[in-house]
Protein backbone atom coordinates (compact mmCIF):
# COMPACT_ATOMS: atom_id res chain seq x y z
CA UNK A 1 0.00 0.00 0.00
CA UNK A 2 1.03 3.93 -0.68
CA UNK A 3 2.53 5.73 2.50
CA UNK A 4 2.23 8.99 3.36
CA UNK A 5 6.43 9.28 2.34
CA UNK A 6 5.76 8.05 -0.87
CA UNK A 7 7.71 9.89 -3.38
CA UNK A 8 6.03 11.04 -6.96
CA UNK A 9 8.23 9.44 -9.46
CA UNK A 10 7.95 11.94 -12.14
CA UNK A 11 9.20 11.38 -15.65
CA UNK A 12 9.56 14.61 -18.52
CA UNK A 13 10.07 13.94 -22.11
CA UNK A 14 10.88 16.64 -24.54
CA UNK A 15 12.25 15.88 -27.71
CA UNK A 16 15.18 17.71 -27.72
CA UNK A 17 16.85 20.33 -25.55
CA UNK A 18 17.26 23.11 -28.02
CA UNK A 19 17.07 26.85 -26.43
CA UNK A 20 13.71 27.79 -25.94
CA UNK A 21 11.22 28.34 -23.44
CA UNK A 22 10.35 25.21 -23.35
CA UNK A 23 13.57 23.31 -22.68
CA UNK A 24 14.68 25.51 -20.23
CA UNK A 25 11.01 25.51 -18.44
CA UNK A 26 11.42 21.96 -18.29
CA UNK A 27 14.93 21.85 -17.28
CA UNK A 28 13.84 24.52 -14.52
CA UNK A 29 11.19 22.00 -13.44
CA UNK A 30 13.13 18.73 -12.96
CA UNK A 31 15.97 20.66 -11.09
CA UNK A 32 13.16 22.40 -8.82
CA UNK A 33 10.40 19.84 -7.85
CA UNK A 34 10.27 19.43 -4.00
CA UNK A 35 12.46 16.38 -3.40
CA UNK A 36 10.85 15.76 -0.08
CA UNK A 37 7.73 14.77 -2.86
CA UNK A 38 8.55 13.88 -6.10
CA UNK A 39 11.27 11.57 -7.70
CA UNK A 40 11.74 13.37 -11.37
CA UNK A 41 14.10 12.07 -14.75
CA UNK A 42 14.28 13.26 -17.72
CA UNK A 43 14.09 11.53 -20.98
CA UNK A 44 14.96 13.04 -24.23
CA UNK A 45 17.01 13.06 -27.68
CA UNK A 46 20.56 13.51 -27.91
CA UNK A 47 22.26 16.43 -29.40
CA UNK A 48 20.57 19.19 -28.11
CA UNK A 49 22.57 22.40 -26.83
CA UNK A 50 21.26 22.38 -23.48
CA UNK A 51 22.06 18.63 -22.94
CA UNK A 52 25.38 20.19 -21.30
CA UNK A 53 22.97 21.54 -18.45
CA UNK A 54 22.13 17.54 -17.55
CA UNK A 55 25.28 16.95 -16.57
CA UNK A 56 26.10 16.67 -12.78
CA UNK A 57 22.29 17.02 -12.47
CA UNK A 58 20.52 15.73 -9.31
CA UNK A 59 18.48 13.75 -11.63
CA UNK A 60 18.73 11.27 -14.06
CA UNK A 61 18.83 12.07 -17.85
CA UNK A 62 18.21 9.14 -20.67
CA UNK A 63 18.44 10.01 -24.06
CA UNK A 64 16.97 8.15 -27.04
CA UNK A 65 19.29 8.90 -29.98
CA UNK A 66 16.32 8.13 -32.55
CA UNK A 67 14.04 10.89 -30.87
CA UNK A 68 14.28 13.49 -33.05
CA UNK A 69 11.92 16.54 -34.41
CA UNK A 70 11.15 15.51 -38.09
CA UNK A 71 8.69 12.97 -39.21
CA UNK A 72 10.80 9.93 -39.84
CA UNK A 73 9.15 6.36 -39.49
CA UNK A 74 11.93 4.64 -39.35
CA UNK A 75 13.59 6.46 -36.19
CA UNK A 76 10.30 7.26 -35.03
CA UNK A 77 9.20 3.64 -34.31
CA UNK A 78 12.52 2.50 -32.46
CA UNK A 79 12.38 5.88 -30.24
CA UNK A 80 8.71 4.65 -29.64
CA UNK A 81 10.10 1.25 -28.19
CA UNK A 82 12.65 2.62 -26.77
CA UNK A 83 10.09 4.98 -24.85
CA UNK A 84 8.23 2.24 -23.68
CA UNK A 85 11.21 0.32 -22.55
CA UNK A 86 12.52 2.80 -20.16
CA UNK A 87 8.86 3.82 -18.94
CA UNK A 88 8.36 -0.11 -18.09
CA UNK A 89 11.52 -0.27 -16.30
CA UNK A 90 11.67 3.07 -14.88
CA UNK A 91 7.88 2.90 -13.34
CA UNK A 92 7.10 6.26 -12.80
CA UNK A 93 4.13 7.31 -11.08
CA UNK A 94 3.47 10.22 -13.96
CA UNK A 95 4.83 11.64 -17.05
CA UNK A 96 4.47 15.11 -18.39
CA UNK A 97 5.73 15.59 -22.08
CA UNK A 98 6.65 18.38 -23.82
CA UNK A 99 6.85 19.33 -27.40
CA UNK A 100 5.40 17.56 -30.07
CA UNK A 101 7.07 14.72 -31.23
CA UNK A 102 7.69 13.88 -27.60
CA UNK A 103 4.03 14.64 -26.91
CA UNK A 104 3.08 11.59 -29.16
CA UNK A 105 5.64 9.69 -28.85
CA UNK A 106 5.68 10.34 -25.32
CA UNK A 107 1.97 9.69 -24.79
CA UNK A 108 1.84 6.48 -26.98
CA UNK A 109 4.49 4.85 -24.96
CA UNK A 110 3.05 5.85 -21.28
CA UNK A 111 -0.27 4.56 -22.03
CA UNK A 112 1.41 1.61 -23.19
CA UNK A 113 3.25 1.09 -20.29
CA UNK A 114 0.62 1.36 -18.09
CA UNK A 115 1.70 4.92 -16.71
CA UNK A 116 -1.15 5.85 -14.49
CA UNK A 117 -1.23 9.83 -15.04
CA UNK A 118 -0.28 10.99 -18.51
CA UNK A 119 0.24 15.04 -18.53
CA UNK A 120 1.03 17.03 -21.65
CA UNK A 121 1.94 20.26 -22.04
CA UNK A 122 1.22 22.70 -25.26
CA UNK A 123 4.01 24.95 -25.73
CA UNK A 124 2.53 25.78 -29.10
CA UNK A 125 0.93 22.97 -31.87
CA UNK A 126 3.11 20.80 -34.43
CA UNK A 127 0.42 21.94 -36.74
CA UNK A 128 1.41 25.66 -38.27
CA UNK A 129 -0.17 27.54 -40.87
CA UNK A 130 2.63 27.50 -43.18
CA UNK A 131 1.93 23.53 -43.98
CA UNK A 132 -0.04 22.44 -46.29
CA UNK A 133 -3.64 21.74 -45.35
CA UNK A 134 -3.49 18.16 -45.65
CA UNK A 135 -0.51 17.53 -43.26
CA UNK A 136 -1.88 19.93 -40.98
CA UNK A 137 -5.06 17.78 -41.04
CA UNK A 138 -3.14 14.74 -39.95
CA UNK A 139 -1.24 16.41 -37.29
CA UNK A 140 -4.66 17.71 -35.89
CA UNK A 141 -5.95 14.11 -35.75
CA UNK A 142 -3.22 13.01 -34.09
CA UNK A 143 -3.39 15.29 -31.46
CA UNK A 144 -6.73 15.04 -30.93
CA UNK A 145 -6.06 10.81 -30.63
CA UNK A 146 -3.16 11.54 -27.68
CA UNK A 147 -5.48 13.90 -26.11
CA UNK A 148 -7.33 10.97 -25.61
CA UNK A 149 -4.06 8.97 -24.19
CA UNK A 150 -4.36 11.93 -21.23
CA UNK A 151 -5.28 12.31 -18.02
CA UNK A 152 -5.22 16.16 -18.30
CA UNK A 153 -3.20 19.05 -20.73
CA UNK A 154 -2.18 21.59 -19.68
CA UNK A 155 -1.88 25.18 -22.19
CA UNK A 156 0.76 28.13 -21.84
CA UNK A 157 -1.47 30.82 -23.52
CA UNK A 158 -5.15 31.04 -23.86
CA UNK A 159 -4.77 31.58 -27.29
CA UNK A 160 -3.53 28.16 -27.59
CA UNK A 161 -6.45 26.47 -25.32
CA UNK A 162 -9.52 28.29 -27.54
CA UNK A 163 -7.87 27.26 -30.37
CA UNK A 164 -7.48 23.27 -28.96
CA UNK A 165 -10.85 23.62 -27.96
CA UNK A 166 -11.93 24.87 -31.78
CA UNK A 167 -10.41 22.11 -33.26
CA UNK A 168 -11.97 19.43 -30.95
CA UNK A 169 -8.62 18.95 -29.08
CA UNK A 170 -8.76 17.63 -26.62
CA UNK A 171 -12.85 17.84 -25.84
CA UNK A 172 -13.34 15.78 -22.60
CA UNK A 173 -9.95 15.63 -21.27
CA UNK A 174 -9.15 18.06 -18.08
CA UNK A 175 -7.05 20.97 -18.94
CA UNK A 176 -5.19 24.33 -16.97
CA UNK A 177 -3.69 27.07 -17.95
CA UNK A 178 -0.20 27.23 -16.36
CA UNK A 179 2.23 30.09 -18.07
CA UNK A 180 5.51 29.71 -18.87
CA UNK A 181 7.50 31.41 -16.10
CA UNK A 182 10.94 32.97 -15.93
CA UNK A 183 13.05 34.15 -12.73
CA UNK A 184 10.92 36.04 -11.24
CA UNK A 185 11.86 35.86 -7.53
CA UNK A 186 13.51 39.27 -5.30
CA UNK A 187 17.09 37.40 -5.67
CA UNK A 188 16.96 37.76 -9.27
CA UNK A 189 14.76 40.38 -10.56
CA UNK A 190 17.01 42.73 -10.04
CA UNK A 191 18.95 41.76 -12.66
CA UNK A 192 15.84 42.50 -15.41
CA UNK A 193 15.77 45.81 -14.28
CA UNK A 194 19.58 46.80 -13.58
CA UNK A 195 19.51 49.23 -16.59
CA UNK A 196 16.07 50.38 -16.81
CA UNK A 197 14.25 53.55 -14.83
CA UNK A 198 13.16 57.46 -15.78
CA UNK A 199 16.67 58.09 -16.52
CA UNK A 200 18.30 55.13 -17.75
CA UNK A 201 18.64 56.88 -21.31
CA UNK A 202 21.14 59.19 -19.90
CA UNK A 203 23.17 56.00 -18.45
CA UNK A 204 23.05 53.44 -21.35
CA UNK A 205 25.37 50.38 -20.49
CA UNK A 206 28.39 51.46 -22.05
CA UNK A 207 30.66 48.36 -21.75
CA UNK A 208 27.18 46.60 -23.26
CA UNK A 209 27.08 48.96 -26.27
CA UNK A 210 30.84 48.82 -26.75
CA UNK A 211 30.82 44.70 -26.70
CA UNK A 212 28.40 45.19 -29.84
CA UNK A 213 29.91 48.34 -31.62
CA UNK A 214 26.32 50.20 -31.07
CA UNK A 215 26.81 53.70 -30.63
CA UNK A 216 25.80 55.14 -27.17
CA UNK A 217 23.46 57.69 -28.36
CA UNK A 218 21.70 55.38 -30.51
CA UNK A 219 17.70 54.14 -30.00
CA UNK A 220 18.44 50.50 -29.78
CA UNK A 221 15.74 47.47 -31.09
CA UNK A 222 16.67 43.81 -29.95
CA UNK A 223 15.41 40.76 -31.07
CA UNK A 224 16.18 37.38 -28.94
CA UNK A 225 15.40 34.18 -30.53
CA UNK A 226 15.66 31.17 -33.22
CA UNK A 227 16.83 32.07 -36.94
CA UNK A 228 14.00 29.70 -38.21
CA UNK A 229 10.86 29.90 -40.65
CA UNK A 230 8.58 30.22 -37.19
CA UNK A 231 9.99 33.16 -36.07
CA UNK A 232 10.26 34.55 -39.37
CA UNK A 233 13.70 36.64 -38.98
CA UNK A 234 13.52 38.64 -42.40
CA UNK A 235 10.85 40.54 -41.64
CA UNK A 236 13.39 41.69 -38.58
CA UNK A 237 15.43 42.98 -41.30
CA UNK A 238 12.60 44.33 -43.47
CA UNK A 239 11.28 46.30 -40.40
CA UNK A 240 14.32 47.56 -39.67
CA UNK A 241 15.07 48.52 -43.41
CA UNK A 242 11.54 50.59 -43.46
CA UNK A 243 12.41 52.22 -40.39
CA UNK A 244 16.63 53.41 -41.60
CA UNK A 245 14.71 55.26 -44.46
CA UNK A 246 13.18 57.66 -42.07
CA UNK A 247 16.21 57.64 -39.49
CA UNK A 248 19.41 56.34 -39.18
CA UNK A 249 19.69 56.98 -35.56
CA UNK A 250 18.00 53.40 -34.61
CA UNK A 251 20.16 50.61 -34.35
CA UNK A 252 18.74 46.41 -33.95
CA UNK A 253 20.50 44.03 -32.35
CA UNK A 254 19.58 40.61 -33.07
CA UNK A 255 20.68 37.34 -30.65
CA UNK A 256 20.45 34.31 -31.53
CA UNK A 257 21.15 31.57 -34.34
CA UNK A 258 19.23 29.46 -36.66
CA UNK A 259 19.32 28.11 -40.49
CA UNK A 260 18.25 31.57 -41.85
CA UNK A 261 20.64 33.58 -39.70
CA UNK A 262 23.09 34.18 -43.08
CA UNK A 263 20.15 34.51 -45.10
CA UNK A 264 19.23 37.86 -43.04
CA UNK A 265 22.51 38.84 -42.69
CA UNK A 266 23.53 38.73 -46.27
CA UNK A 267 20.02 40.28 -47.40
CA UNK A 268 20.96 43.32 -44.82
CA UNK A 269 24.19 43.96 -46.61
CA UNK A 270 22.98 43.74 -50.41
CA UNK A 271 20.41 46.80 -48.45
CA UNK A 272 23.44 48.80 -47.43
CA UNK A 273 22.34 48.78 -43.44
CA UNK A 274 24.79 46.30 -42.11
CA UNK A 275 25.97 49.10 -40.06
CA UNK A 276 23.13 49.67 -38.36
CA UNK A 277 22.20 46.15 -37.94
CA UNK A 278 23.95 44.10 -35.19
CA UNK A 279 24.58 39.86 -34.73
CA UNK A 280 25.25 37.99 -31.48
CA UNK A 281 25.22 34.36 -30.69
CA UNK A 282 22.73 32.98 -27.89
CA UNK A 283 23.82 35.00 -24.51
CA UNK A 284 23.67 33.67 -21.41
CA UNK A 285 20.50 34.41 -19.64
CA UNK A 286 22.55 37.23 -17.50
CA UNK A 287 23.38 38.26 -20.40
CA UNK A 288 20.27 38.60 -22.33
CA UNK A 289 18.56 40.51 -19.21
CA UNK A 290 21.43 43.12 -20.11
CA UNK A 291 20.58 43.30 -23.22
CA UNK A 292 17.16 43.92 -22.62
CA UNK A 293 17.86 46.16 -19.65
CA UNK A 294 19.56 48.30 -22.23
CA UNK A 295 16.79 48.22 -25.27
CA UNK A 296 14.41 50.34 -25.82
CA UNK A 297 12.04 48.03 -27.81
CA UNK A 298 11.44 44.53 -28.27
CA UNK A 299 10.67 43.77 -32.13
CA UNK A 300 9.21 40.16 -32.64
CA UNK A 301 7.94 38.80 -36.13
CA UNK A 302 6.99 35.25 -35.35
CA UNK A 303 4.36 33.55 -37.85
CA UNK A 304 2.92 31.62 -34.97
CA UNK A 305 3.92 30.95 -31.25
CA UNK A 306 2.86 29.12 -28.08
CA UNK A 307 3.89 32.19 -25.66
CA UNK A 308 6.89 33.49 -26.77
CA UNK A 309 9.48 33.52 -23.89
CA UNK A 310 11.41 36.28 -24.95
CA UNK A 311 8.80 38.37 -25.19
CA UNK A 312 7.89 38.03 -21.32
CA UNK A 313 11.80 38.68 -20.76
CA UNK A 314 11.58 41.89 -22.26
CA UNK A 315 8.38 42.93 -20.15
CA UNK A 316 10.01 41.61 -16.95
CA UNK A 317 13.51 43.99 -17.91
CA UNK A 318 10.65 47.09 -18.33
CA UNK A 319 10.93 47.05 -22.38
CA UNK A 320 7.94 47.86 -24.55
CA UNK A 321 7.61 45.38 -27.64
CA UNK A 322 5.96 45.75 -31.06
CA UNK A 323 5.11 42.24 -32.30
CA UNK A 324 3.16 40.35 -34.70
CA UNK A 325 -0.60 39.61 -33.20
CA UNK A 326 -0.48 35.92 -33.65
CA UNK A 327 -1.57 33.32 -30.91
CA UNK A 328 -0.15 33.52 -27.49
CA UNK A 329 1.24 36.74 -27.86
CA UNK A 330 -1.78 38.57 -27.49
CA UNK A 331 -2.22 36.87 -24.89
CA UNK A 332 0.08 39.06 -23.08
CA UNK A 333 0.62 42.19 -25.15
CA UNK A 334 -1.95 44.57 -25.18
CA UNK A 335 -2.04 46.95 -28.06
CA UNK A 336 -1.03 50.37 -26.43
CA UNK A 337 -0.63 49.40 -22.95
CA UNK A 338 2.60 47.86 -23.37
CA UNK A 339 3.07 47.98 -26.62
CA UNK A 340 1.94 47.82 -29.82
CA UNK A 341 0.37 44.10 -31.92
CA UNK A 342 0.77 44.40 -35.53
CA UNK A 343 -0.66 42.74 -37.85
CA UNK A 344 1.70 39.76 -39.38
CA UNK A 345 3.79 40.38 -42.07
CA UNK A 346 3.27 44.11 -42.42
CA UNK A 347 6.64 45.50 -42.00
CA UNK A 348 5.86 48.71 -43.06
CA UNK A 349 3.56 49.02 -39.94
CA UNK A 350 5.94 47.63 -37.53
CA UNK A 351 8.09 50.03 -38.75
CA UNK A 352 5.77 52.82 -37.99
CA UNK A 353 4.84 51.61 -34.24
CA UNK A 354 8.51 51.87 -33.51
CA UNK A 355 9.21 55.18 -35.08
CA UNK A 356 6.24 56.42 -32.41
CA UNK A 357 7.73 54.67 -29.18
CA UNK A 358 11.28 56.54 -30.22
CA UNK A 359 9.39 59.68 -30.85
CA UNK A 360 7.21 59.39 -27.62
CA UNK A 361 9.82 58.43 -24.46
CA UNK A 362 7.54 58.95 -21.64
CA UNK A 363 4.82 57.26 -23.64
CA UNK A 364 7.17 54.33 -24.03
CA UNK A 365 8.47 54.32 -20.45
CA UNK A 366 4.84 53.83 -19.40
CA UNK A 367 4.41 50.43 -21.73
CA UNK A 368 7.73 49.08 -20.17
CA UNK A 369 6.29 49.31 -16.90
CA UNK A 370 2.81 48.43 -17.88
CA UNK A 371 5.00 45.68 -19.58
CA UNK A 372 6.48 44.32 -16.08
CA UNK A 373 3.65 44.63 -14.52
CA UNK A 374 2.04 42.20 -16.66
CA UNK A 375 4.42 39.52 -16.02
CA UNK A 376 4.97 40.07 -12.39
CA UNK A 377 2.58 37.35 -11.01
CA UNK A 378 1.70 34.92 -13.45
CA UNK A 379 4.96 34.77 -15.00
CA UNK A 380 7.07 33.44 -11.67
CA UNK A 381 8.75 30.17 -13.13
CA UNK A 382 8.58 29.04 -8.77
CA UNK A 383 4.86 29.44 -8.91
CA UNK A 384 4.63 27.70 -12.90
CA UNK A 385 6.38 24.70 -10.67
CA UNK A 386 4.27 25.12 -7.25
CA UNK A 387 1.08 24.91 -9.78
CA UNK A 388 2.68 21.75 -11.83
CA UNK A 389 3.40 19.92 -8.30
CA UNK A 390 -0.02 20.38 -6.72
CA UNK A 391 -1.60 19.42 -10.10
CA UNK A 392 0.54 16.20 -9.81
CA UNK A 393 -0.48 15.17 -6.17
CA UNK A 394 -3.87 15.89 -7.17
CA UNK A 395 -4.06 13.74 -10.64
CA UNK A 396 -2.02 11.14 -8.84
CA UNK A 397 -4.71 11.01 -5.92
CA UNK A 398 -7.69 10.40 -8.04
CA UNK A 399 -6.08 7.42 -9.75
CA UNK A 400 -8.84 4.77 -8.64
CA UNK A 401 -5.82 2.04 -8.25
CA UNK A 402 -3.07 4.04 -6.96
CA UNK A 403 -2.11 1.77 -4.29
CA UNK A 404 -2.36 -1.64 -6.66
CA UNK A 405 0.27 0.07 -9.03
CA UNK A 406 2.22 1.80 -6.05
CA UNK A 407 2.29 -2.16 -4.68
CA UNK A 408 3.38 -3.71 -7.72
CA UNK A 409 6.15 -1.34 -8.26
CA UNK A 410 7.44 -2.24 -4.80
CA UNK A 411 6.91 -5.99 -5.38
CA UNK A 412 9.24 -5.56 -8.91
CA UNK A 413 12.16 -4.13 -6.72
CA UNK A 414 11.72 -0.10 -7.29
CA UNK A 415 10.77 1.51 -4.82
CA UNK A 416 9.64 5.31 -4.20
CA UNK A 417 10.08 6.10 -0.78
Amino acid sequence: METSNTKLRVAHIITLLELGGAQRNTLYTVGHLNPQRFQPMLICGKGGILDKETEGAVWPTYFVRPLVRPVIPFMDIPALIILYRHLRRLKPHIVHTHSSKAGILGRIAAYLAGVPVIVHTFHGFGFTPAQLALTRKLYVTVEKFCARLSTHLIFVSEANRSEAAQLGIGARIPNSLIRSGIELSPASAPTWSAYRGPDRRHKPNVALRQEFGIPETAWLVTYVGNFKPQKNPMDLARTAAEVLKRTSDVHFLLVGDGKLKADVENWCKVQAISGSMHFANWRRREDVARIFGDSDCFLLTSLWEGLPRALVEAFAAGCPAVAYAVDGVQDILKNGENGFLVPPRDVAFAAEKILWLKDHPQDARRMGEKGRQTIEKDFDIERMVRQQEELYEKLYEAVPLKDYYNARWMIEGTTHA
